[in-house]
């Protein structure tokens, strides 16, 4: 994913508040937020089904991309190395994420509604199929048939010549990536035809998980601004202003979760939904997983603030919507979603006397278990010139296997070794 400075993920919490499609005069009556306004009477069953649909597919990409987090910068590919968000990013990101809500809001004012949203589906087509691509990839390894023979690819793309060589993308796959690349492309094309929900929803849950996977706050204190700041983002830009309920009527993109109330009726053609923003999937979501690397980092058996954090964020969500019913007004899942996130592990670490551990945890400073670690200083022999020559030799990926060590291995039973002594000695004598 791209750095948080460029604002990749800001489009997620331009979506409408959760669940914001289900508001109406009557509690059986929904307004559809993607399309015109038209009233619908939903069965207390299809309202049922709808509601439990969006919090259980919201809780998947927390749980699963939360545990990859932890072990996700064991990763060759830079691609999907993790994004660390400072308390810098943080503090600046409601600014950008107001500056580009309010942006959209003017463009679709301004241009053709039409082609604005044939270029965000191409934009989101192609981001797509690279995110549901690396969703699938643990998956895909599991179930790989192992008589079918694995073939390595890369893809190598420099800039300039000889030593001046720079390389670009560096990016190394196998048959798998491909066949997980390919069931990608099918699924975005069908998106991209059909606009279809189940396509929307996949795209949707791949965007969701790598987010929370790939977007790593630094500590609990940076979490607990940005989580701040977009409290006051999301309360504001709804209960203020329409620019959000706007924006979110005229974009078209799989930036948020969808499921039918009429499914029972109308099966797969289904057309009236409930929606969740993937904002209020994403942003709780990377404050849950520091939380679970946290857990890790005090090497105990238990996950005790992944699962209080977890818990919440249920909590939270239920009273949007049960709020949301009662008031008959939609409701930013912020407004719930961060007090509770944020309040119950806070709760919890008081009551166990670990909060002055929690917020000095650094997430950026963890050395995962495939780090190299330096325990002994070799000496190294030679001149300058010739270290300096070993060392640029082994820079390069392509000759790192021929390098001689730059050191040898001192122990008594290390024949070059004993055979310097021995004419040391001689020498001295």
């Amino acid at each position: 994913m791209a750095d948080i400075d460029q604002a990749s993920v800001i489009p997620n919490e331009t979506s409408p508040p959760a669940l914001e499609g289900l508001n109406a005069t009557d509690p059986n009556v929904t307004e559809a937020v993607n399309a015109t306004v038209a009233k619908f009477v939903a069965t207390p069953e299809g309202t049922a089904l709808a509601y439990g649909s969006l919090v259980f597919m919201a809780l998947l990409p927390i749980f699963f991309g939360a545990l990859r987090s932890v072990s996700c910068g064991k990763s060759k590919n830079s691609s999907d190395m993790p994004e660390t968000i400072t308390g810098r990013d943080a503090a600046r990101f409601p600014i950008i994420a107001s500056c580009t809500l309010f942006g959209l809001y003017l463009f679709f004012k301004i241009f053709s509604q039409e082609y604005i949203n044939l270029l965000l589906s191409m934009y989101f087509f192609v981001l797509g199929i690279l995110a549901l691509s690396h969703t699938m990839s643990p998956f895909m390894n599991r179930i790989f048939p192992a008589n079918i023979p694995i073939k390595q690819y890369q893809l190598l793309f420099t800039q300039g010549s000889g030593e001046a060589k720079e390389e670009i993308v560096n990016y190394e796959f196998d048959t798998k990536d491909l066949i997980c690349l390919v069931i990608s492309t099918v699924v975005g094309v069908w998106y991209i035809l059909k606009k279809h929900w189940i396509a929307n929803n996949l795209f949707g849950l791949a965007f969701a998980l790598n987010g929370v996977e790939l977007l790593h706050l630094n500590n609990v204190s940076t979490g607990c601004i940005l989580l701040g700041g977009l409290f006051v983002y999301d309360v504001f830009w709804v209960f203020g202003t329409n620019v959000m309920v706007t924006v979110a009527k005229s974009f078209e993109a799989p930036i948020k979760l969808v499921f039918p109330q009429d499914l029972l009726e109308k099966g797969l053609g289904a057309s009236q939904f409930a929606m969740l923003g993937l904002g209020d999937i994403v942003i709780p979501g990377i404050f849950i997983a520091l939380l679970l690397r946290f857990d890790v980092s005090l090497k105990k058996e238990t996950r005790t603030y992944f699962y209080t954090s977890f818990l919440a964020y249920i909590f939270g969500l239920g009273m949007t919507i049960w709020v949301m019913h009662t008031f008959k007004h939609a409701q930013p899942a912020l407004l719930y979603l961060v007090p509770a996130c944020i309040g119950f592990p806070v709760v919890v670490a008081l009551l166990k006397g670990e909060l002055t551990e929690m917020f000095s945890y650094e997430s950026s400073e963890e050395v995962l278990p495939h780090t190299p670690r330096l325990t002994h200083y070799p000496t190294v022999s030679g001149s300058p010139a010739s270290l300096a020559n070993s060392m640029q030799s082994s820079s390069s990926p392509r000759r790192r296997r021929n390098n001689p060590p730059l050191y040898e291995e001192v122990s008594p039973e290390n024949p070059a070794v004993k055979e310097k002594a021995t004419e040391a000695e001689k020498k001295d004598k």
